[in-house]
């Protein structure tokens, strides 16, 4: 059975932005777009009031994947749209859904008080328990903004995809992130920006005389590295255009900054079996929380 790429719609700006991004990658694919609402009843006390009856409220639950696959068929004439309703808790229900998928698209609420992207518990929660990729899309996200400008600096979809941005540990190079990475690239016609963060040399914080000629050895030797762990994967998809990007500085800072202008930023997560902890890399977290494009969170072994 084919796999589908499953978006949750709850009706929020947020959503709705991550539903059109899950159609174009369906478009991209060339796989059906399944449209998922997750119905969680309300308490009883709740139901019975008289601005909230549960006929009321269940109506309008039934009315959202349908009305919003309606809308998607007709702006996405060539995807296949098929709706879902579930009923359940919604992390638990998003997270076996995106087990089913070929990847969860859910949305991202906007600027907090931080500065930063608002990552609700929800999609932490998710991201943290599916072994499948799951995107998240912030609100107002439109496809134009994964594009280059145009020759005048104005927004277009009909230009070339701006770069897709994967962070790489070249002491752990995963296959399955960075099959995701350059698919994606593949797919949109896109450079691929791999990127890689080293730390400052120890010496650093003293600035000892020869320190330049240390980190100039340094920043060769790990630009090496990087080449050599991406060696392969330039052979595997010889039509992608890689730009290898190593850095001194802090993993989180280093991709954040590489990503500020991509159509896509891929990071990893490692699956892990404790039963504590929130299972999402600082890396992760960091790039969820700050970087303005969708951001693929791949989980890996």
């Amino acid at each position: 059975m084919t796999r589908a790429i499953t978006v949750g719609l709850d009706g929020s700006p947020e959503s709705r932005a991550a539903a059109e991004w899950a159609a174009r990658e369906a478009h991209l694919s060339g796989l059906p777009l399944k449209v998922l609402h997750v119905f969680e009843p309300v308490p009883v006390p709740v139901a019975q009031a008289p601005l909230l009856g549960t006929e009321t409220s269940q109506d309008w639950a039934e009315r959202i994947p349908f009305e919003a696959a309606e809308g998607l068929r007709l702006r996405h004439p060539g995807v296949e749209v098929i709706t879902d309703r579930v009923t359940g808790e919604p992390s638990l229900a998003l997270a076996e859904a995106a087990d089913a998928a070929e990847m969860l698209v859910l949305g991202s609420r906007g600027f907090g008080g931080i500065g930063g992207f608002m990552v609700g518990s929800v999609s932490l929660s998710v991201i943290a328990h599916t072994a499948h990729p799951v995107v998240l899309v912030r609100a107002g996200e439109q496809a134009a903004d994964e594009h280059r400008t145009d020759p005048a600096g104005i927004p277009s979809a009909a230009t070339p995809f701006r770069p897709v941005v994967v962070g790489l540990d070249t002491d752990d190079v995963d296959d399955t992130l960075m099959e995701f990475a350059f698919d994606a690239a593949a797919r949109r016609g896109a450079s691929l920006r791999i990127v890689h963060g080293w730390p400052e040399p120890p010496t650093a914080v003293y600035r000892f005389y020869g320190d330049a000629e240390l980190y100039g050895t340094l920043a060769r030797k790990q630009a090496t590295v990087l080449s050599e762990a991406v060696r392969p994967w330039r052979q595997k998809f010889p039509n992608v255009d890689v730009i290898e990007a190593s850095r001194c500085g802090s993993a989180a800072q280093v991709l954040v900054n590489a990503a500020r202008d991509a159509s896509l930023a891929v990071v990893g997560r490692r699956i892990r079996t404790s039963p504590l902890g929130a299972h999402i890399g600082h890396v992760t977290h960091a790039v969820l929380h700050h970087v303005v494009a969708p951001v693929a969170v791949v989980a890996h072994g």
